[in-house]
C-alpha cells in the first residue's frame, strides 16, 4: 500500500465518520424511549467473520443490558443457525416482510436464548428478494420501511449484509446510521477496502446521507504471524481512529460455538473470543454516546 493510497483512504474514512447529532425522530415530538442505534456489518469479500461479529457483538451487547435486534439479510440464514434457530422451518421471515404488504412483524421475530436478544431470520427465500425488489419503487427503501417499525422497540439494531454489494446490501446501508466493518487481517481482504469505501461513499450522496463509519473491527487476528501485525498496522495508518483498539483473535471457540447454537459469550464466557467482544461492545457504546 503506497502512502498516497493510505492517506486517501484515511480522508474517505475521516469524511465517512462525521455524523449530523441532530436526527429527527418520527412525529417530530418528545419519544419515551431513544431510538435504535442502527448499525450495518458490511464487506464484500466473504469469510472475513460478519455473521460471527454480529452475533458476539450482539450478544455482548444484549449482555451489557442493551436490548438488541439481529437482522439477517443474507439468504444463506447463517445468523439464526449460529444462534441454535432453523430459519428454513419459519413461516414469516424477513423476506415475507419485505415483498408481502401483509406480513406480521411480530411473527417474524424471534427470541434467541439470551434476554434481550432477538432476531429478525432469512433464509434461503431471500435470494428471490434481490431480484424481485429490482421492479419495486424505491427499492433500495425496502429494509429502511421494516427498520423504522422497529426502531422504538431496541436499543441497537445489528445488520448482517451478504457477502457482495448488490441490492440487499445497499438496503442494509441505507436503513443503517452507520456501518462496522470486519476486516480479516490478510492482504487480499485489505486490497477490497477501496471498493467498499467507494460504495459507502455513494450510499451517502444518493440515498442516506447521514450514513457514518462506525469502524473497522481487525478479526481472525493471529498475533504471532508478522504478516496479521502488518495487515493490521497498514490499517490503522490508514483508517486512524476509525479502527476499533480490540482486535479479535483467532480461535477454535468460533468454529465450536455455532455448532452448539450459542454465541461464544454463553459457549465459552471465558474465552479470549468472549472478552474481545465485550470489549468491542463498550467501544461501540462509547462511541455511539459520543455521537
Amino acid at each position: 500500500m503506497t502512502p498516497e493510497t493510505a492517506q486517501s483512504w484515511g480522508a474517505d474514512a475521516a469524511r465517512a465518520l462525521h455524523r449530523s447529532s441532530d436526527r429527527l425522530r418520527p412525529g417530530g415530538g418528545p419519544q419515551k424511549r431513544k431510538p435504535a442505534h442502527v448499525i450495518a456489518m458490511a464487506n464484500q469479500k466473504g469469510g472475513v467473520g460478519k455473521t460471527t461479529t454480529t452475533i458476539n457483538l450482539g450478544a455482548a451487547l444484549a449482555e451489557q443490558g442493551h436490548r438488541t435486534l439481529l437482522i439477517d439479510v443474507d439468504p444463506q440464514g447463517s445468523l439464526g443457525v449460529g444462534l441454535g434457530i432453523e430459519p428454513h422451518s419459519r413461516d414469516v421471515t424477513i423476506y415475507n416482510l419485505l415483498m408481502q404488504d401483509g406480513a406480521s412483524l411480530d411473527d417474524a421475530l424471534v427470541e434467541t436464548s439470551m434476554d434481550d436478544l432477538h432476531l429478525l431470520p432469512a433464509n434461503i427465500d431471500l435470494a428471490a428478494a434481490e431480484l424481485l425488489l429490482v421492479q419495486e419503487v424505491a427499492r433500495e427503501q425496502a429494509l429502511q420501511r421494516i427498520v423504522e417499525r422497529l426502531r422504538y422497540r431496541y436499543d441497537f439494531i445489528l445488520i448482517d449484509c451478504p457477502p457482495s454489494l448488490g441490492l440487499l446490501t445497499i438496503n442494509g446501508l441505507t436503513a443503517a446510521d452507520g456501518v462496522i466493518v470486519p476486516l480479516e487481517c490478510e492482504y487480499f481482504a485489505l486490497r477490497g477496502m477501496s471498493l467498499l469505501m467507494q460504495t459507502l461513499e455513494r450510499v451517502r450522496e444518493r440515498l442516506n446521507p447521514e450514513l457514518a463509519l462506525e469502524g473497522i473491527i481487525a478479526t481472525m487476528f493471529d498475533g504471532r504471524t508478522i504478516h496479521a501485525k502488518e495487515v493490521l498496522e497498514r490499517v490503522r495508518d490508514a483508517f486512524g481512529d476509525a479502527v476499533y483498539e480490540t482486535p479479535v483473535t483467532k480461535t477454535i471457540r468460533f468454529a465450536e460455538a455455532p455448532v452448539a447454537g450459542e454465541s461464544i459469550l454463553t459457549y465459552a464466557p471465558s474465552s479470549r473470543g468472549a472478552e474481545a467482544y465485550r470489549k468491542l461492545a463498550r467501544e461501540v457504546v462509547q462511541r455511539e454516546s459520543a455521537s
